[in-house]
């Protein structure tokens, strides 16, 4: 039935209020027969028996259309009817209860006011307990009709795809997943075979024959650069045509982070990877780095100085350890850590991960690897403003040149600031483990970027994250 939830992406915006006006119709039988059904079990079946006299059943009714108002109210707070194409099951009876739970809060705020009718607390919790119920499973009957409605092609939005590339079997894939909106994919234009997804209808110089044919509403138009010539052949052949024209840019396979289109003054940019914080996300990210560091620097900084006598005390050389990173933007710092390790360290194994049971490491290094301490005055980097307390952990400039030219997207992980814990390091992704795995869970991290991902990852960190397998 559905696909994902897509409700951000504007050209779906533009369709489905077919779907919106059956779901509401759904929604509305739902609620009013979920009402009834606990009038009924609290008046008339008396699941618990009625002590203070029953009350006037047009009350209730009259109720019934004020609860109506305040679902639409509650169901645009909670994006209910955003989503026109449809969300998996879990998702949609996750957000069907959180609009009814709006919905009986901002009722129940409605009625502290107006005190002249009160509503039995039984009834209400029968109304909490059955609309969910009674919402999921009309639902379902709706998407059914909706779905019969589709296969016959009431409100269809007929569409042709020029070009027979990857690019274009891939725009009809996408298309395919959002039938439930009324798109309906005829078929490809240009040279090549019939496809499991759709025919061939004919060739490109055949444009405008096929349109009349078939009477497509749209053309989404695919093509790789070597074809610009006959792309522009077949715009120029669509210039007077009635049909809707959508342009697909064969640059997918280049768009990496966060990738979009702008309007610079009228004019159309297509963003290939950008980082999530700008603006407002940047400046709130820096003022909670800089607001927790600092409570974190004075809580831990009894035990800082006692680790930095430690350390000085049971091996020679300085308390605090500085070496080269790679930052934001790929801008390198020295990053701070209490030494680990011997002064010599790497004097004949040259620039290496560390490795278990690393003989470089001193006693006491050796503890505080594994349970994180020595990252502890990287607090003073993120005071700095070099690093974040959440990101993607830094690495050497060697390592960073090695891997980008192995590892694909690794420097897309340097669109955001570098942290002392991330979301890599909480799923035990840090150490001598795999990069690719790490970059992944980097990446995912960049693109679902927000405040409470980062508490989260911080909660986690304290919970699970200071004492690894991984660390030595």
């Amino acid at each position: 039935m559905a696909g994902p939830d897509k409700e951000h992406h504007v050209v779906l915006r533009k369709y489905g209020q077919l779907n919106v006006l059956f779901l509401f119709g759904a929604d509305v039988i739902a609620l009013i027969a979920a009402w009834f059904m606990a009038y009924w079990l609290r008046f008339v079946a008396e699941i618990i028996p009625v002590h203070s006299g029953y009350p006037d059943f047009s009350v209730y009714l009259v109720s019934l259309f004020v609860i109506l108002p305040i679902w639409l109210i509650a169901s645009g707070i909670t994006r209910l009817y955003h989503c026109r194409a449809g969300l998996n099951r879990p998702q949609e009876v996750i957000r069907l209860t959180g609009t009814l739970a709006w919905t009986i809060l901002l009722f129940a705020f409605f009625t502290f006011f107006y005190r002249e009718q009160s509503y039995s607390r039984l009834f209400v919790v029968l109304f909490i307990v059955l609309g969910p119920v009674f919402l999921f499973s009309v639902r379902r009957l709706a998407w059914s009709f909706i779905r019969r409605l589709r296969n016959r092609g009431v409100d269809a939005r007929r569409i042709l795809i020029a070009g027979t590339t990857p690019i274009a079997r891939r725009v009809a894939a996408q298309l395919e997943r959002y039938r439930f909106l009324g798109f309906q994919v005829v078929g490809h234009l240009g040279e090549g075979d019939d496809a499991e997804d759709a025919p061939v209808l004919g060739k490109l110089e055949e444009v405008r024959e096929v349109v009349a044919r078939e009477r497509i509403h749209e053309i989404y138009v695919a093509f790789p650069p070597n074809l610009h010539a006959s792309q522009e052949k077949l715009l120029g052949a669509l210039a007077d045509s009635s049909v809707d024209v959508r342009l697909v840019p064969d640059i997918v396979e280049h768009m990496r982070l966060n990738a979009g289109v702008e309007e610079l003054d009228g004019l159309p940019v297509v963003l290939l990877s950008q980082t999530p914080l700008a603006g407002w996300n940047r400046w709130i990210k820096v003022v909670v780095d800089y607001f927790l560091g600092t409570l974190a620097l004075l809580a831990f900084s009894p035990l800082m100085v006692v680790i930095a006598l430690v350390v000085k005390c049971t091996s020679r050389g300085p308390a605090l350890y500085q070496q080269e990173r790679m930052g934001l933007d790929g801008v390198q710092f020295r990053m701070y850590k209490f030494r680990s390790m011997r002064i010599d360290a790497e004097a004949e194994s040259g620039e290496v991960w560390t490795r278990k049971d690393d003989e470089r490491r001193t006693r006491f290094g050796a503890f505080l690897r594994k349970t994180s301490l020595d990252e502890l005055p990287q607090l003073f980097n993120v005071l700095r403003g070099e690093m974040s307390l959440v990101g993607p952990r830094p690495e050497r400039p060697v390592f960073v040149e090695k891997f980008r030219a192995s590892v694909p997207d690794y420097m897309l992980r340097h669109k955001m600031k570098s942290g002392i814990t991330g979301w890599a390091q909480v799923n035990g992704w840090r150490g001598n483990t795999s990069i690719e795995k790490r970059i992944e869970f980097d990446l995912h991290y960049i693109k679902n970027w927000s405040l409470g991902f980062d508490f989260k990852i911080l909660w986690l960190t304290l919970w699970k994250g200071l004492i690894n397998n991984n660390a030595y």
